[in-house]
C-alpha cells in the first residue's frame, strides 16, 4: 500500500517530514476534520497535497493569496502534477471551462479565493466534483479576532454541508488560543484533530537594537553577516530610499513592492535568489511563498502594525536551520509615528457612516438602489471633494469590501503614472528656464526618488497640496515635459472601481457592521500595545515574549536574543571605561560612534561614559563635534 512518505520522496525528493506533518496527514487520510497551527516555513502545503495524491480526485484549496495560488499551480506543474487556480479576472465562460477540466479532466488541484464562493454557482458546480478534500489556507481570516479577519471565509461554512463526508483541514501560521477556536467554530469543523507545533525557533536571534542612525547599524549587521539578507520598510518610498542608501555605500541591493510591474518584481526577485545581490529592501508584498534557506537576517527598520506578521515576517531568517538573527531597530519617535499610521487613521461608526453616505451621493445612487453596479472611482478627488483625510476614507472602503458591502477594484492605483527619462542635470536646466514649474517638479523629486529609476505611481492630491497648484496646472506641465521627451508620462481618470453589492440603506447598513467595526479596532489597538510591550520589555527573553503571545506558556530563555546577550554582558566598569575613553583619544579626537564601534560600547553605554567625562571636564567637544581631552 502506498505511504505518504513514497508520495513525499516520489514529487519533492525529500526522505522524512518535519513534525508535524505526518501526524496532519494520517488525520486526514482517517477522514478526519483537522486543525494545523504550523509557523512560517513549517511546510503547511505538504500536510494537503501528499494526501490528495495518495487519493482519487480532487483536493479544493482555498487562499487568499493570489500569488501564492499561481505560484503552487507553477510549481506542482514542474512535477508533473495537474493543478488548476480560479485566480484574476476571469469570465463566466473561462471559470466554467475550468470547472470542466477540474471534473473530467484528472486535476488534482483546484485553487480559489474564498470571494469565488460568494457565487452561488461556482458553489453548485464544486458539488459536482469529486473532491477528497478541502483545505482552508490562513484559516485565521474567517475569525473575527483574527489580524487580517476576510467576510468571505464566512462562507465556507456552507461548503461544509455541500460536502458533509470530505474532510477539511484548516491551515494557520498565527493564531491564538481565541482564534483557534473560532476558526473551529465558524468552519464547522467536527471534532477535529488539533495539531499545534512550537513557534520557538531555537536557532533565531531576535534583536531589539535602540538607535538614532539605523542606516550606521545596518551597516555594522551587513559587514557582520555578508549572507542574504531581507530589511522590510512600511512603504514603497522607503523602498526605493534604503536601497538607493545602501547601494552608495556599496552594498549590493534591491527592492521589492507591490507597486512594481511583474516583469521587475521577477527580475529583482531573481537577483536576490540567485545572490546576485546581498540585500532585499522589501514592504510586507514580500515574502508569501518565498522560501529561500539561507537568509542570515532580517531587519525591520520600522516598527510593524502587530506581533502575527512580525513573527511571519522574521521567520523568513535561517530556515536552513543554522543561527539567524531577527532585528528590530527602533528609535524614540517610532511609537509615536506608528501610532499616527496605525491607530490614529481608525475610522469609528460616526466617520464611517459618513463616507459611506458621501460615496453613495458622489456615485449619485438613490436610496434602494445601487445592487449590482460598478462605478469608476478616484479615492483622492473623493477625499478632496469632502475634505476626508485619505486613509482614514481608504480604511473605511476596505472595511466595506471586507464586508461584503462593497468590492473595491484590488487594482488600486495612483492616477499618474511617469518616468524621468533625462539625468537630473537635464531636470535643474529646465527649472532655470521654466521657474513657474520649479515647486511641481521639486515636489515630485522629493518625496518619488524612485521616478528616476522605474515608472511610479504618483498621488497627484500630494504634488498640489505641497506644491500649491492646481490639477490642471500639474497636468499641464507634465504634457509638456512629456512633448520634450523628458518624461513617459500615463494619466486616467480614475484609479479604482467600485461594485456595490448591497442596495444602499444607510442606517440598517452601517447598524448590522459596525459591531465589527467596534471589535476589529480594539483588535488593532491590543496587537499595537503587544508590538510596544515587546519593544520597551527589558526585563525578558525576547523569544519568551513572542511565546507568550502565541499562548505558549511553558518556555525558557533562549540565551541568544538582544536581553540575554545583555544579560551574559558584564556590567560595564565605569572607571576602566572611562580609562579606555582617554586613551583613545589620547591619539585623536573620535566622534560618540567611532568610540562605540573602537571600544566596543553599546549606544548607551558610551552615551553614560561620555556624559561622565564631560561632567568631571576630563574631555570636550571640537567644532567638527568630536570629543577631545580638557
Amino acid at each position: 500500500m502506498l505511504q505518504p512518505q513514497d508520495v513525499l520522496k516520489k514529487y519533492w525528493n525529500h526522505d522524512s517530514f518535519r513534525e508535524p506533518q505526518e501526524q496532519i496527514i494520517r488525520s486526514v487520510l482517517a477522514g478526519k476534520d483537522t486543525f494545523a497551527l504550523m509557523p512560517t516555513g513549517g511546510g503547511k502545503s505538504v500536510c494537503f497535497q501528499v494526501p490528495a495524491m495518495m487519493q482519487e480526485g480532487l483536493c479544493l484549496v482555498i487562499s487568499p493569496l493570489i500569488a501564492l495560488m499561481k505560484d503552487q499551480v507553477e510549481n506542482l506543474s514542474k512535477r508533473n502534477i495537474k493543478a488548476i487556480a480560479l485566480a484574476g479576472s476571469l469570465s463566466t465562460d473561462e471559470i466554467s471551462d475550468k470547472l470542466d477540466n477540474c471534473k473530467y479532466g484528472d486535476y488534482k488541484f483546484l485553487y480559489l479565493s474564498p470571494e469565488r464562493l460568494q457565487q452561488e454557482w461556482i458553489t453548485e458546480r464544486i458539488k459536482e466534483l469529486p473532491i477528497n478534500l478541502v483545505a482552508i489556507d490562513e484559516a485565521h481570516c474567517v475569525s473575527q479576532w483574527g489580524h487580517d479577519f476576510r467576510p468571505a471565509y464566512l462562507k465556507i461554512a456552507a461548503l461544509k454541508k455541500l460536502l458533509p463526508n470530505v474532510p477539511f483541514l484548516a491551515l494557520t501560521a498565527s493564531a491564538t488560543k481565541r482564534v483557534q477556536q473560532d476558526i473551529t467554530e465558524q468552519l464547522g469543523l467536527v471534532n477535529p484533530a488539533v495539531f499545534r507545533k512550537s513557534f520557538a525557533r531555537e536557532n533565531l536571534a531576535y534583536m531589539v537594537f535602540e538607535t538614532e542612525d539605523k542606516l550606521h547599524r545596518i551597516s555594522k549587521i551587513l559587514d557582520k553577516n555578508p549572507e542574504p539578507s531581507i530589511i522590510y520598510v512600511r512603504n514603497r518610498k522607503s523602498c526605493h530610499e534604503t536601497a538607493n542608501q545602501l547601494q552608495q555605500l556599496g552594498y549590493s541591493a534591491t527592492f521589492y513592492h507591490g507597486g512594481l510591474r511583474e516583469k521587475e518584481k521577477e527580475h529583482n526577485m531573481r537577483l536576490w535568489m540567485q545572490e546576485k545581490v546581498q540585500v532585499m529592501v522589501a514592504t510586507n508584498a514580500f515574502g508569501m511563498g518565498i522560501d529561500k534557506a539561507n537568509v542570515k537576517t532580517v531587519i525591520h527598520i520600522q516598527l510593524p502594525e502587530n506581533l502575527e506578521n512580525y513573527y511571519q515576517e522574521a521567520g523568513r531568517a535561517g530556515r536552513n536551520g543554522d543561527k539567524a538573527y531577527s532585528v528590530l531597530l527602533v528609535n524614540p519617535s517610532d511609537v509615536a509615528v506608528t501610532k499616527s499610521q496605525f491607530i490614529d487613521v481608525l475610522p469609528d461608526k460616526k466617520f464611517l457612516k459618513e463616507v459611506y453616505a458621501k460615496l453613495n451621493n458622489y456615485l449619485q445612487i438613490a436610496y434602494g438602489e445601487g445592487i449590482g453596479t460598478t462605478y469608476p472611482f478616484n479615492l483622492n478627488d473623493f477625499c478632496r471633494v469632502y475634505n476626508f483625510p485619505v486613509v482614514k476614507a481608504y480604511n473605511v472602503l476596505q472595511f466595506l469590501d471586507r464586508q461584503g458591502v462593497l468590492t473595491l477594484s484590488k487594482e488600486f492605483s495612483e492616477s499618474i503614472t511617469l518616468q524621468l527619462l533625462v539625468p537630473s542635470k537635464e531636470i535643474i536646466r529646465y527649472i532655470s528656464l521654466n521657474p513657474a514649474d520649479e515647486e511641481m517638479l521639486l515636489a515630485i523629486l522629493r518625496n518619488y526618488p524612485g521616478v528616476f529609476d522605474m515608472e511610479t505611481s504618483i498621488n497627484s492630491s500630494l504634488i498640489m497640496r505641497k506644491s500649491g497648484k492646481s490639477e490642471q496646472e500639474l497636468l499641464t506641465m507634465l504634457q509638456k515635459l512629456q512633448q520634450k521627451e523628458i518624461i513617459s508620462f500615463r494619466s486616467s481618470g480614475s484609479d479604482s472601481s467600485i461594485t456595490f453589492n448591497e442596495v444602499r440603506e444607510d442606517e440598517h447598513t452601517i447598524n448590522r457592521i459596525a459591531k465589527y467595526l467596534e471589535k476589529q479596532n480594539e483588535i488593532k489597538i491590543k496587537q499595537f500595545d503587544a508590538v510596544i510591550h515587546y519593544i520597551t520589555n527589558i526585563e525578558r527573553c525576547k523569544s519568551r515574549l513572542l511565546l507568550s503571545y502565541f499562548d505558549e506558556a511553558e518556555s525558557k530563555d533562549c540565551g541568544i536574543c538582544s536581553y540575554c546577550i545583555s544579560v551574559k554582558r558584564p556590567a560595564l566598569q565605569a572607571q576602566e571605561a572611562a580609562e579606555a575613553v582617554m586613551k583613545l583619544l589620547q591619539a585623536a579626537p573620535h566622534d560618540s560612534r567611532e568610540i562605540e564601534d573602537k571600544l566596543g560600547f553599546t549606544a548607551k553605554e558610551t552615551v553614560y561614559i561620555l556624559q561622565l567625562l564631560l561632567e568631571n571636564e576630563k574631555i570636550t567637544i571640537n567644532l567638527n563635534n568630536q570629543y577631545i581631552l580638557k
